[in-house]
């Protein structure tokens, strides 16, 4: 059975669309062209561009980016030429310390032959002391002990006492 509401409707609302496709076509062209000026109208009373705003930052960005980049590359090489002349200073500063320690060194030198040759002058006072000790204790005693004068015989060659010098070895 057939609805007789049902043919109504398809034959007053449905119907009369499709059957009149092209002011149904007008009427979607209509609303868009409305709607396509109302943006064009905006954008033109604003001042505001959203596709050349975005390229504009764009580019902004990359000469950002382009300047952060030349920047690091200067730091990187100021930081090369500083280090190098650290690295100068370091070694000027390792020579000069080789030369501080050959000018300690001379002196530190001077003194030990020094003080070996006040050991080798110690050892030979001392074995001229036990000499003339020992060439005492040999004489006899004066005889007297009056007025005269005692005068030491001369020694002999066999009776002399010649020090050895004793040395100190070098380390």
């Amino acid at each position: 059975m057939i609805d007789p509401a049902a043919d109504d409707a398809r034959k007053n609302g449905i119907a009369r669309i499709g059957s009149q496709p092209i002011a149904l076509a007008a009427g979607v062209l209509l609303v868009l062209l409305i709607g396509a000026g109302s943006v064009a109208l905006w954008r033109v009373t604003t001042g505001s561009y959203p596709e050349s705003d975005r390229a504009i930052a764009a580019r902004q960005i990359q000469a950002r980016a382009a300047e952060a980049s030349e920047q690091l590359a200067e730091k990187t090489k100021a930081m090369a030429v500083t280090q190098q002349e650290q690295v100068d200073q370091l070694q000027a500063l390792q020579e000069q310390m080789g030369g501080v320690k050959r000018l300690l060194a001379a002196p530190q030198n001077e003194a030990k032959r020094l003080s070996d040759q006040v050991g080798t002058l110690t050892g030979a006072i001392d074995n001229l002391r036990q000499s003339f000790a020992s060439a005492q204790s040999s004489e006899p005693a004066p005889a007297s002990a009056g007025h005269a004068t005692v005068r030491p015989k001369a020694k002999t060659a066999a009776t002399r006492h010649v020090p050895h010098k004793r040395t100190k070895s070098r380390s």
